[in-house]
């Protein structure tokens, strides 16, 4: 059971990953979107949205560091162990807290305003739930861990195996001693993972670079005041 969930499973998950972002670019480019509902509902859209982005986007920042730079190379620079665990603690915290309440006021939204719950799919439901699943999980490790016990440095076992399974040389053994709150918090991510491509989370993969290059969009309007030259159908010549 431990090769399975700590090696087997994550393996399939990131397979499921590629290759199903390939297999969706590839054949189904048109639903390679986040369907926007911002025609329907702009009120509670207007601070949901940036509240849930903000939120992912700093949670996304502090895994990395925190999963993928080792804990050698922080203290290489004077980051002290105490002081990254103080800092990682708070800014996770208040980041998972801003992508819960800005998901919650999303879902909110979706089903208060009909014409959006109408465009909701089964697919999206359950991507609500597989992705609530990860983040409240992950808040319920960190409390745990930090206020409720005496604190937990992942860095020294979850960091070591995840980086371990890029160097296809994955350690199972380094999860054993892991909290259970940090076990099931990684088993739900790496299944959102596999879930990722088959739901519109899949935009998060699609960053509009053009737009840094692209030249300026003109708008030209025709100018209401009187006495100007009048205006005339497109149909006529003259």
């Amino acid at each position: 059971m431990s090769t399975f969930l700590w090696v087997i499973f994550p393996y399939l998950s990131l397979l499921v990953l590629i290759g199903g972002t390939v297999w969706r670019h590839r054949y189904d480019k048109f639903g390679w979107t986040t369907r926007s509902s911002q025609l329907y509902e702009t009120t509670l859209l207007r601070w949901a949205s940036p509240l849930f982005h903000f939120g992912i986007l700093m949670v996304l920042i502090g895994h990395v560091m925190g999963l993928l730079v080792p804990k050698s190379w922080t203290e290489a620079v004077g980051v002290t162990e105490h002081a990254y665990h103080l800092m990682a603690v708070f800014i996770g915290t208040v980041a998972g807290l801003c992508t819960l309440i800005g998901m919650a006021l999303l879902i909110a939204r979706r089903r208060l305003t009909g014409p959006v719950f109408a465009a909701t799919t089964r697919n999206d439901k359950a991507m609500y739930v597989v992705l609530g699943g990860v983040i409240v999980l992950g808040l319920w490790a960190t409390v745990k861990a930090n206020l409720a016990g005496g604190g937990y440095d992942y860095r020294e076992t979850v960091s070591p195996w995840l980086r371990s399974l890029f160097t296809l040389q994955p350690d199972a053994a380094l999860m054993t001693a892991v909290p259970a709150s940090f076990k099931i918090h990684v088993i739900a991510a790496f299944t959102l993972f596999a879930f990722w491509p088959f739901t519109r989370l899949v935009h998060a993969f699609s960053a509009p670079v053009g737009y840094l290059t692209r030249p300026y969009v003109v708008y030209r309007y025709r100018d209401p005041r009187k006495g100007l030259r009048p205006t005339r159908p497109g149909w006529d010549r003259r």
